[in-house]
């Protein structure tokens, strides 16, 4: 198992630690519901160390990204990220990634903690041209400071303008006394905030400025536990659960991320499969009677005939109801369609509805 940088802080902290994607990580500090108010409302801290982070170097790096994402990097300019995949050549998703562009021959790639070296692997199967590429995952830290007031109190441990900065963009600077944090607009919690990336090295001193500067704002360490229930909300895929190596993207509802102005891994197929039209999709549901829908569960018609499955599923902390996401056949998908989860041998009444959530 192996262990982040903070992992003594986090237990000084009075974490809960489990072992996730080879890691030994906090699940939740005072519980799960309270963390997830904290986010929504003020501001959170998650320690998000575990992904991956490669960087790609030389003249074919845009090409080699290319290649191997269903995005159009090509629309990247320096300073921007993009959210992408990884298909595979059967149809379905290698990982979801972020593609950070630093220069025209410089990108950052950041992959999920538990196909970091499926990843490593699969991009080097693509890459002809010797473009260079780092695995800097065991060196770097990822700080995820997200919620409404976590500009307000990150600003001031830097003189970039954080307010200024668009989604899904990014800038390097000085952070709380440490140059070139990598500091992004980006998150997985649909709370806004900031994402930030450094050495180990510095992991302890940056940690305790963000929380000495937001002291007088309600800032908690926030667990991967509220993390689940904080990107549920928003309808954010989970890649393990929403989406997997047999699911196409097309199905998940990434249609946007997949684009067809260009050759990629498995593109002529999935655009034959999108001109065909495809027989299930991931679709948003809530609970009609009482029921806590998890990962698996069969879903069905009124009729009781199975015609799909949950691949999330939690009580929502701020709608204070049971929510989540499956696949089921297209003819079911559309909102307000009547479903059922089958749980523990009982099919409890759903309905398919838009999502985010909230």
């Amino acid at each position: 198992m192996k262990n982040i940088a903070l992992a003594e802080k986090h237990v000084s902290l009075g974490a809960k630690m489990v072992p996730f994607a080879g890691f030994n990580m906090p699940v939740q500090y005072e519980g799960i519901n309270a963390e997830h108010a904290t986010v929504r409302n003020d501001v959170g801290v998650f320690d998000v160390s575990h992904m991956g982070e490669f960087i790609l170097k030389g003249e074919g790096a845009l090409d080699l990204i290319q290649r191997v994402t269903s995005n159009d990097a090509s629309k990247l300019v320096d300073g921007k990220v993009q959210y992408s995949c990884l298909p595979n050549q059967q149809g379905g998703i290698v990982d979801d990634l972020l593609v950070y562009r630093i220069d025209d021959k410089t990108y950052l790639l950041v992959v999920n903690a538990s196909n970091i070296e499926k990843d490593l692997q699969w991009i080097q199967n693509f890459n002809h041209s010797g473009v260079d590429i780092n695995d800097i995952s065991e060196r770097t830290s990822l700080l995820a400071v997200q919620g409404p007031k976590a500009t307000a109190v990150l600003q001031k441990l830097t003189e970039v303008d954080l307010a200024s900065m668009e989604y899904y963009s990014f800038k390097k600077g000085t952070f709380a006394g440490v140059e070139n944090v990598l500091i992004s607009a980006t998150g997985y919690t649909g709370a806004g905030g900031y994402e930030l990336y450094f050495d180990n090295e510095y992991a302890e001193q940056i940690w305790d400025a963000i929380f000495e500067a937001g002291k007088d704002s309600n800032i908690k360490p926030i667990g991967l536990g509220a993390r689940d229930t904080l990107r549920l909300e928003k309808g954010f895929c989970l890649y393990g659960n929403d989406i997997d190596d047999t699911t196409s993207p097309l199905e998940a509802g990434l249609g946007w991320i997949t684009k067809f102005s260009k050759t990629f891994t498995n593109s002529e197929n999935l655009e034959a499969q999108k001109k065909a039209g495809i027989k299930k999709r991931l679709v948003g549901f809530e609970m009609v009677d009482r029921g806590i829908p998890r990962h698996d569960y069969p879903i069905t018609n009124p009729a009781g005939e199975v015609i799909g499955r949950v691949t999330s599923g939690t009580q929502s902390p701020t709608l204070q109801k049971a929510i989540g996401m499956g696949y089921v056949d297209v003819e079911y998908a559309q909102p307000g369609t009547e479903i059922a989860i089958a749980i523990r041998n009982t099919n409890v009444r759903a309905r398919v509805v838009k999502v985010p959530f909230v």
